[in-house]
């Protein structure tokens, strides 16, 4: 194959942007601003621009925003601290402590601390039980929430369809194989990773493949069958000197010479990416409703 549809991630970001924005504009109507706090502990660069973007995008909405920055040296105890202040906080609904956070926290104890119905991350222990027994008023994880709105706006069919999903992490790959074979979505899923035994094999009998394993161009044209969808997750920094700042982002799918094999695909960047931040407002969106039903 070669006439394949590339995903356009940022186009179905826009729209689920244009969404929440009309929602919070209705909710705000009645009295209620949705509010999202964005924690940062330290100076990661990437976690810098994670965090600004957030921002950004919720005072574009009409979101109230709150955004905390605590020096690298803050302590387990600090930061705790902090969450149980905005657990309390009536004018924020969504928490999200920025990861990943300096090697002395504990991010486990963090997540564990949010108050549930404010995890719009979808981390918390009670939210992964909610995905499991398919409760709506849980929230789904930003990214593989993403992904499967990407699949649903290219029409691709996953009742029956052979899933892989190649990575097995609390924040995509089991979260994405729970929403793959849940009811309405009815998938036949596989879960594997970086040590499966005949990876490529594994692949190969895929309809659907979710690329979700932080290794730059792992997943060549002979792991993807004719015809197969491909959402690649992976973003990864990639040393290029042709390149004006030295690198290059590529994903986990070599997509050059994959692209063609496929049905569809998600390029990188411009795929999942953007619709990562998108649910993240979405599911601010649902918290605010929720808490103030």
């Amino acid at each position: 194959m070669s006439d394949f549809k590339i995903i356009d991630g940022k186009a179905v970001a826009a729209s689920v942007l244009d969404e929440v924005r009309a929602e919070t504009a209705e909710l705000k109507a009645r009295g209620v601003t949705p509010g999202l706090a964005v924690v940062l502990v330290g100076e990661d660069p990437a976690s810098k621009v994670y965090v600004g973007a957030k921002d950004r995008t919720c005072r574009d909405l009409g979101l109230y925003s709150r955004k905390i920055t605590l020096p690298t040296e803050t302590t387990q105890e600090e930061l705790l601290a902090v969450v149980r202040e905005l657990n309390a906080d009536p004018l924020i609904h969504g928490i999200l402590v920025q990861s990943p956070p300096p090697k002395h926290i504990n991010e486990e104890e963090i997540i564990r601390a949010i108050d549930p119905r404010k995890d719009v991350d979808g981390f918390h222990p009670q939210n992964v039980a909610k995905l499991a027994l398919e409760d709506p008023s849980g929230f789904v994880p930003c990214t593989p929430a993403g992904s499967m709105r990407l699949l649903a706006s290219a029409g691709v069919q996953t009742s029956g369809a052979e899933a892989v999903v190649i990575g097995r992490s609390m924040i995509v790959g089991k979260p994405m194989a729970l929403l793959l074979m849940a009811k309405g979505s009815d998938a036949t899923v596989t879960v594997a990773h970086s040590r499966s035994k005949d990876l490529p094999a594994i692949c190969r009998r895929a309809d659907i493949v979710i690329a979700a394993v932080g290794r730059p161009e792992m997943v060549k044209a002979d792991w993807v069958k004719p015809g197969a969808v491909v959402i690649d997750v992976g973003i990864n920094r990639v040393e290029d000197a042709t390149a004006k700042n030295g690198y290059r982002l590529t994903g986990d799918v070599a997509y050059d010479e994959v692209a063609p094999k496929c049905a569809a695909i998600t390029p990188v960047p411009g795929g999942v990416g953007p619709m990562t931040i998108a649910m993240l407002m979405k599911n601010t969106l649902q918290a605010a409703r929720q808490l103030t039903a």
